[in-house]
C-alpha cells in the first residue's frame, strides 16, 4: 500500500532570489535520495513561500524494492584446493557475503555470491532519508544561529514530516519533526496541525498561506492586470520582478498607488528604476505607451487597512522621485562634456590609471576598430565624440544615486547638452548588452565603443593577473566577452580579435613581448571558450564545434559562419563519406615532406582523376572562401569522397619507388589542406 510523503522546512524569511533554485534543488534531491534507497514513488513536487520549503512525494511504496546482486570473489584456483574443497579464501568470501559456501557460483574463472537483499520498511528508512535531504541542501549563502553548529540559508524554526498521517520522527539541531506548521506571520495561527498532504494545503489556505508558488504567481499577475485595467492603463510586468514578488509574499493582495504628475517630466527610466529596483513596484502605462502617475505593488496580506498601506507606499515613492527630480535638475546645470575632466578623480583599476585615462583609450581603440572596418569619416566623428562622453554620466548625481541608470542618463544628458542624437545613442548603447538576453547595440558608433570598452576591460584585468577561474568572475569578464562575440556576430563584422587585443595592449602601455604573447594567448583562449558556449547553445554537435574552432577564432563572425555551414552540411551522408575519406588522406599525409605535385610521375589513371578533382576543388574553395560561402566549401569537400575512394582502390601509396611514393603523399597532403581555413574535418565523428 502506498502513502504520500510530506516534508516541510519552516524558516525565517528566505531571500526571494534564492527560492527558485532552492525548490528545484529540494525536488531533485528528494528524487535522487529515494532512488538511491530503491523506494518507488509517484509525482514529486516542491512548493514554497518566504518562510517555508516543502516537498510532496505521491504514492510512496511501503518498502524498498528487493535487490539481487552478483558479487565477484577470488579466482577459482585460489578459492578451491586440489580436492575441490573451498579454501579459507572462499570461506571468508562466503562469510562476508552472508551466504553458505555451497551456494557459491563459478563463472569465468572466478567465484560469485548471489546475494538477495530483502527491501526494508520505508518507515525505518525515512528518518535518515529526510535528515539527509535537509542537510544536503546548499545555498549561495548560509548562516548559523544561536550556539548551534548547523548551517542553513536561514534559521530553521519548525519541521513537518508526514508519511500518510504518521509523523516521521527525526531531529535537527534545535528542532524536532512533527505535524505542526505555522500560518501567515500576522494573519494566521502560530500553530497549525496538519494530518495529511491534502490537509496541509487546506489548513495553510485557511491560515492565509498560498504555499503553491505557481498559484501565487497566477493570482498576482491576474490582480495586477485587473487593477491596471480598472484604472485605464496597462501594467508593465517584468518577469524577473514578478518572480521576486512571488517569493516575497505568502498571501498576495495587489494595490494601486499614485504619485504627482510633476514627476512625469523625469525621463521614464528615472521613474521606473526607483519603482522596480528599489520598491518592487510595477509601472502602469496608458494607451499611448506613456507612463501614468500610478504604480501597482503587492502586499503580503489581505485587503484590511489597504488605504494605510497604499499611503505608506506612496510616501516612500514620493521621497525617491523627489530625490530623482532634484538630481536631474542639478545635473543639467553642467553640460555633459564638462564633466569628463572630473573622471580624473575616479580610479579605474589599481595600477591602470583613472576613468579619464580609460576614456582616452576608449577613443583611440574604438576609432582603431572603425579603421579596420573602413567606416566613413562621419561615422568616425560620432565614434570619437561618443567615446569621449561615454563615462561622463558616472559623475552625475542621478547615476551616483541610481547606478542602474548609467548610460541611460548619459544619453538623456547628452541630448539636453545639445549633442547629436547619434552621439547620445552611442553613449547609451556602449553599455549593451548589460545582461544575458539584453538588447545589442545597433548603431555603428554604439557597437564600436561597446567592443572597445569591453576589450579594454578584459585586457586590463588580464594584465593584472585577474583571470576568471571556476565560478569566480568579480569583474563580469565572461559576460563582457560574450557581449563582444554577440556584437561581432550581430553586426557581421570581420575584424581580427588579435589585432584589437594588440591595440588594447599598446594603449595600456604593455610593451614586454613575452608578457604580450602570453596575454594574447590567454585572451584568445578566453574568447574561444565563449564562442564554444554560444555554439553549444545553438545545439551544434560537439565534434562539429571542435572541428570549426580548430581552424581558429580570430575572426569571430567568420567562425560563426563556418559553424552555421557545418550545422547544415556536417551531418549529411555525403559529408560523412567525405569525412571517412579525408581522415584516411590526413593520416597518410602526415608522412609527406612536400606539397608539390608532379603530374609526370603519375602511373595510374586514378592519380590523374584525383589530381584533376583536387585542382577543381581548390579553385572552387578559393572562390567560396573569398565570398565567405562556407556551405559551398563543404559541398565541394563532400564531392571529394568518390575520387579519393577511387584512388585508394586503384593505387598503393607506400610503394618502393621513392619519387612515386613522395609524389602521391604530396597529392594527399594538398588534398588534406583543402579544408584548412574552414574546419578540421578529421575531428568530425562519423555516425
Amino acid at each position: 500500500m502506498t502513502k504520500d510523503l510530506l516534508l516541510e522546512i519552516g524558516t525565517e524569511e528566505i531571500p526571494a532570489k534564492f527560492m527558485p533554485g532552492a525548490l528545484a534543488q529540494l525536488e531533485n534531491m528528494a528524487k535522487a535520495k529515494l532512488s538511491e534507497l530503491r523506494i518507488t514513488h509517484g509525482e514529486v513536487r516542491a512548493v514554497g513561500t518566504p518562510r517555508r520549503m516543502a516537498v510532496i512525494v505521491k504514492a510512496v511504496a511501503a518498502s524498498q524494492a528487493d535487490k539481487n546482486s552478483e558479487n565477484k570473489g577470488p579466482a577459482v584456483k585460489i578459492a578451491f584446493d586440489q580436492d575441490g574443497a573451498p579454501t579459507k579464501a572462499a570461506l571468508g568470501f562466503a562469510r562476508g557475503q552472508g551466504v553458505d559456501p555451497s551456494a557459491l557460483v563459478v563463472k569465468d574463472g572466478y567465484i560469485y555470491a548471489i546475494v538477495q537483499e530483502i527491501g526494508r520498511s520505508v518507515t525505518e528508512l525515512l528518518p535518515g532519508l529526510l535528515t539527509d535531504i535537509v542537510t544536503s541542501l546548499s545555498f549561495p549563502k548560509n548562516m548559523r544561529w544561536g550556539d548551534l553548529e548547523m548551517r542553513f540559508v536561514r534559521p530553521i524554526r519548525w519541521v513537518v514530516a508526514l508519511f500518510g498521517n504518521e509523523v516521521v520522527p527525526f531531529a535537527l539541531p534545535g528542532v524536532t519533526s512533527g505535524k505542526i506548521t505555522r500560518g501567515h506571520r500576522f494573519l494566521g495561527k502560530a500553530e497549525v496541525e496538519v494530518n495529511s498532504v491534502e490537509d496541509y494545503f487546506a489548513r495553510l489556505s485557511e491560515n492565509f498561506v498560498m504555499v503553491d508558488q505557481d498559484e501565487r504567481r497566477r493570482i498576482i499577475k491576474e490582480q495586477i492586470e485587473t487593477l491596471a485595467v480598472s484604472r485605464g492603463g496597462t501594467a508593465t510586468i517584468d518577469e524577473e520582478l514578478l518572480e521576486e514578488v512571488v517569493y516575497l509574499v505568502e498571501y498576495p493582495t495587489a494595490l494601486c498607488g499614485n504619485f504627482e504628475d510633476k514627476y512625469l517630466s523625469l525621463p521614464p527610466e528615472a521613474i521606473i528604476t526607483p519603482m522596480r529596483e528599489h520598491q518592487r513596484y510595477f509601472p502602469v502605462t496608458g494607451k499611448d505607451g506613456k507612463l501614468l502617475p500610478m504604480f501597482i505593488t503587492v502586499r503580503n496580506g489581505g485587503s484590511d487597512h489597504i488605504d494605510i498601506v497604499r499611503h505608506g507606499n506612496e510616501r516612500v515613492l514620493k521621497a525617491r522621485l523627489a530625490d530623482a527630480r532634484f538630481f536631474f535638475e542639478e545635473d543639467q546645470k553642467v553640460p555633459l562634456a564638462d564633466r569628463v575632466e572630473k573622471l580624473k578623480t575616479i580610479v579605474f583599476q589599481e595600477g591602470l590609471g583613472t576613468l579619464y585615462d580609460k576614456v582616452l583609450r576608449l577613443e583611440r581603440l574604438a576609432a582603431g576598430i572603425g579603421q579596420m572596418l573602413a567606416i566613413s569619416q562621419g561615422e568616425l566623428t560620432v565614434v570619437n565624440r561618443g567615446a569621449y562622453l561615454a563615462k561622463a554620466d558616472l559623475v552625475t548625481g542621478m547615476v551616483n544615486e541610481f547606478t542602474e541608470l548609467q548610460g541611460i542618463m548619459g544619453r538623456e544628458y547628452a541630448l539636453l547638452s545639445g549633442e547629436p542624437q547619434e552621439v547620445a545613442e552611442a553613449v547609451f548603447e556602449h553599455y549593451l548588452p548589460r545582461f544575458a538576453g539584453d538588447q545589442l547595440p545597433q548603431a555603428t558608433a554604439g557597437r564600436l565603443i561597446s567592443i572597445a570598452d569591453k576589450v579594454d576591460n578584459i585586457v586590463a584585468t588580464f594584465s593584472r593577473g585577474l583571470i576568471p577561474t571556476g565560478s569566480q568572475d568579480p569583474y563580469a569578464l565572461r559576460r563582457q566577452a560574450l557581449g563582444v562575440v554577440n556584437i561581432f556576430i550581430d553586426a557581421k563584422y570581420h575584424v581580427s580579435l588579435a589585432a584589437v587585443t594588440e591595440q588594447a595592449m599598446d594603449l595600456l602601455g604593455i610593451t614586454d613581448n613575452e608578457r604580450r604573447t602570453k596575454l594574447l594567448t590567454d585572451i584568445q583562449e578566453f574568447f574561444r571558450l565563449r564562442i564554444k558556449n554560444i555554439l553549444s547553445d545553438e545545439k551544434l554537435r560537439y565534434d562539429m564545434i571542435d572541428a570549426v574552432l580548430a581552424t581558429g577564432v580570430d575572426d569571430i563572425y567568420d567562425t560563426w559562419l563556418r559553424a552555421k555551414a557545418m550545422a547544415v552540411a556536417g551531418g549529411s551522408i555525403a559529408m560523412q563519406k567525405a569525412v571517412q575519406a579525408l581522415v584516411r588522406v590526413g593520416n597518410l599525409a602526415k608522412n609527406a615532406g612536400s606539397q608539390t605535385v608532379d603530374p609526370s610521375l603519375f602511373a595510374a589513371p586514378a592519380e590523374h582523376d584525383l589530381f584533376k578533382a583536387y585542382l577543381e576543388a581548390h579553385n572552387a574553395i578559393e572562390k567560396y572562401e573569398t565570398e565567405k560561402n562556407y556551405q559551398g566549401v563543404l559541398n565541394v569537400l563532400s564531392g571529394m569522397a568518390a575520387p579519393i575512394d577511387g584512388f585508394f582502390g586503384a593505387v598503393m601509396v607506400m610503394v618502393e619507388d621513392e619519387a612515386v611514393k613522395n609524389n602521391r603523399l604530396a597529392l594527399l597532403k594538398a588534398i588534406s589542406g583543402l579544408s584548412a581555413h574552414t574546419a578540421d574535418i578529421t575531428k568530425i565523428v562519423v555516425i
